[in-house]
């Protein structure tokens, strides 16, 4: 095994490639193109068969009874706000009337789902939609009409969508200027429509569109290209670069809840950059919830922004409510207290919570809201920091989506022992002014740990700086210590006095 290799790597059934995240349910694909489900299973969303919510990761089984063959394997998941879709790496599209002559022969290669309607690009580069679509209604005004069935998107015939991404009534799509993509981000036009009552279309108004219309902020002329995008329920959020390689996260729409990340609750009709992110920092990932965003770079480092500090955005959360108006950095817990996580590759945001998928996809980290299972560790807890999903999922269930009692023994101790660590850590901090690393660990032995000892031998390393932080911090304290005595002693006497009067009374009375 070489150096920083995850233990089990070379399983692809225990990395995950691709996860999708749904109003309160998540979605990952592993390597081997399976498929695991967890969270609220209300309307059947998590395909287990029943709406029962599942608290961590669960195989999805799919029937595949009326197969002439046995399918290669899952390629794509997405998950819509109460829907969830899944990509095999066999599909084809079925020959629509008036789509006969492109569309016979190719296959899906991309699947996307947002609040009550799906996406698909084909490998012709097609786009189709189905479900509540963006459409013309009978004044060629600006509608959604319900379709049952794929509709395939004209306006982009002769071009090739790359990528499309939807939010609740709206859709944004990368498209190249050409028949082809060549492979270049400033090959490709930013395209908007739906409805745009927010201004999450980015066209500088709140005009809905029925018809997909470019956003001038990043068509040709722009310094800057587009090469991520995600939607939220309202508003949009997207990836650039520029000529010298520099990133920036752009965003626009509805901003009530402080999820645009410029400091304001105002809604933006027309792009704007993100500027209280780092400059330096080379954005690889994003993804937009409900009410919030969240980005990833690639040095492991995670910003969110948006509703609720209680979604885990903030580690004050759970005493200090209220949006985040801008970028907040989110660190990874644990003992070693690392600012940063281990080779994140992909984001993913829910109504209510977020999912990381960390360590070249062999580790999974989820924060926010924990009702019906959502944050996958097994427990219905809300986790204002990032916590350790249950993953991989022990193996030789015969695919049933209980992970057994011993599975959910171990996370529920995983779940203490996190909290121990956070606990070990903050009083390490307060006693040493250094966190608890896994050095520290090797002086817990069997032997004893003499606290007395490891005072004096700090003592004695410390230079005259830290010996004088060091006093200041154990006489506030001490001084802290007193005065709450104090206070106990003083409420003791009052009582006593109160006591004793009322009894003076009673006998006066009698």
């Amino acid at each position: 095994m070489s150096a920083g290799e995850t233990p089990g790597s070379a399983d692809p059934s225990r990395r995950v490639v691709g996860v999708s995240v749904g109003e309160s349910h998540t979605l990952a694909l592993t390597g081997d193109g399976r498929v695991y489900s967890w969270g609220r299973g209300t309307l059947g969303r998590l395909g287990t068969g029943d709406e029962e919510d599942v608290p961590s990761p669960a195989p999805v089984v799919f029937d595949h009874s009326n197969e002439g063959a046995k399918r290669s394997g899952f390629v794509g998941v997405a998950a819509g706000a109460y829907h969830s879709l899944a990509l095999d790496g066999q599909f084809f599209i079925a020959p629509f009337i008036g789509f006969l002559v492109i569309s016979i022969g190719a296959w899906i290669t991309t699947v996307k789902a947002g609040g009550m309607m799906s996406l698909a690009i084909d490998s012709l580069g097609a786009l189709w939609m189905w479900g509540n679509c963006p459409n013309k209604g009978d004044a060629e005004e600006f509608c959604l009409v319900s379709s049952p069935s794929p509709l395939p998107i004209w306006d982009f015939h002769g071009h090739t969508v790359v990528k499309v991404t939807c939010g609740n009534e709206h859709v944004i799509a990368l498209v190249t200027y050409g028949e082809t993509f060549t492979g270049g981000d400033d090959n490709l036009s930013c395209y908007s429509w739906g409805n745009n009552n927010h201004g999450q279309l980015g066209l500088g108004d709140n005009v809905s569109r029925a018809r997909p219309s470019i956003i001038s902020a990043f068509d040709r002329t722009s310094s800057w290209a587009i090469y991520e995008i995600s939607c939220g329920a309202f508003h949009t959020a997207v990836l650039a670069r520029n000529e010298i390689g520099e990133t920036m996260c752009w965003t626009f729409g509805f901003g009530e809840n402080g999820q645009l990340g410029i400091g304001t609750t105002n809604n933006v009709y027309s792009p704007e950059p993100v500027e209280s992110l780092p400059r330096e920092a080379m954005l690889v990932s994003i993804d937009c919830g409900l009410f919030h965003t969240c980005v990833v770079s690639d040095d492991g480092c995670v910003w969110s922004w948006g509703m609720e500090k209680g979604l885990g955005l903030c580690p004050d959360a759970t005493s200090q409510a209220g949006d985040a108006l801008s970028p907040l950095r989110i660190k990874p817990s644990g003992i070693d207290r690392s600012p940063r996580f281990v080779l994140p590759i992909e984001v993913g945001c829910g109504a209510a919570h977020t999912v990381l998928v960390d360590d070249r996809g062999y580790k999974l980290w989820a924060w926010g809201r924990g009702r019906s299972g959502v944050l996958g560790t097994g427990q219905m807890e809300d986790s204002f920091v990032p916590c350790l999903v249950a993953w991989p999922p022990s193996s030789g269930d015969g695919g049933q989506r209980a992970q057994g009692v011993e599975a959910e023994e171990v996370v529920l101790l995983q779940a203490k022992l996190e909290r121990m660590e956070r606990y070990a850590g903050l009083l390490h901090l307060c006693l040493f002014g250094k966190g608890f690393d896994e050095r520290d660990l090797s002086r817990l032995s069997n032997d004893g740990f003499d606290m007395r000892r490891e005072l004096e031998e700090l003592m004695e390393t410390s230079n005259d700086g830290e010996l004088v932080r060091m006093d200041a911090f154990y006489r506030s304290m001490h001084r802290e210590v007193k005065e709450r005595l104090m206070q106990r002693r003083i409420k003791g006497i009052v009582k006593d006095c109160l006591a004793s009067l009322a009894i003076g009374d009673r006998s006066s009375m009698g």
